[in-house]
This record gives C-alpha cells, sequence and structure tokens, in this order.
C-alpha cells in the first residue's frame, strides 16, 4: 500500500490546515489509519487513528477538540482536519495504514506496515 500524504504548509498561530492521506490501494477501506507526527529532535507521537469502518476514532489526549480524523472511502483518502495551530504543532505529519492493527495497539508507530512519506507542518507564533 503506497500513501501520500499532502497539505502541509506554513501558517499562523491560530490558523487551520487539512492534511490528506492518499492512496490507489482498492482495499484501502478494510485499513486502519493512523496519523502521527514528529517534531525536530522529538520522537514521533501519535496524532489520532480512524479505524477501516470509520466508526471509531482515537486522539491523544492534548489533541482532542482541535484535530478531527476522518475518511472518505469512497476516495481512498483519510484526512486530518487541524484547527487552532500552534507553534507546538510544527512537525512533519505522517500517516501511516494497517489492515491488522488491533484496538490496544492503534498510537503505536511499530503497528503500522505502510507509511506515507510525510508532510511539513510549521506554525509560526
Amino acid at each position: 500500500v503506497q500513501l501520500q500524504a499532502s497539505g502541509g504548509g506554513l501558517v499562523q498561530a491560530g490558523d487551520s490546515l487539512r492534511l490528506s492521506c492518499a492512496t490507489s490501494e482498492r482495499t484501502f477501506r478494510g485499513y486502519s489509519v493512523a496519523w502521527f507526527r514528529q517534531a525536530p529532535g522529538k520522537e514521533r507521537e501519535f496524532v489520532a487513528a480512524i479505524r477501516w469502518n470509520a466508526r471509531n476514532t482515537h486522539y491523544a489526549d492534548s489533541l482532542k477538540g482541535r484535530f478531527t480524523v476522518s475518511r472518505d472511502n469512497t476516495e481512498n483518502t483519510v484526512y486530518l482536519q487541524m484547527n487552532s495551530l500552534k507553534s507546538d504543532d510544527t512537525a512533519v505529519y505522517y500517516c501511516a495504514a494497517s489492515a491488522t492493527v488491533i484496538l490496544s495497539n492503534l498510537r503505536v508507530p511499530s503497528a503500522y506496515g505502510f507509511w506515507g512519506q510525510g508532510t511539513l507542518v510549521t506554525v509560526s507564533s
């Protein structure tokens, strides 16, 4: 499964961005997808995840209320809507997919076998 993350850019604090994670994989609707981010000098951290059926979403506690993950299985795309961006949100954002990840491992990077190339989000204060 090849994933293409896009939508990053340079924004000001308080702005919004929507990231996209797209694939041509026809069975994408059977994959759970997560977003992770990695800031300079820091470890990769979980942002949000959406199960294959779109009925369950999960968020890092610190991001609840500002970030929303969704998917359009007809377009084979998962989105991450980011609102009220802060300078601390500056990072490379990665999407990852797995057809076999279990609920308890949704926040674990090693549980995902397929990764996009990352898209840079820079928030200026």
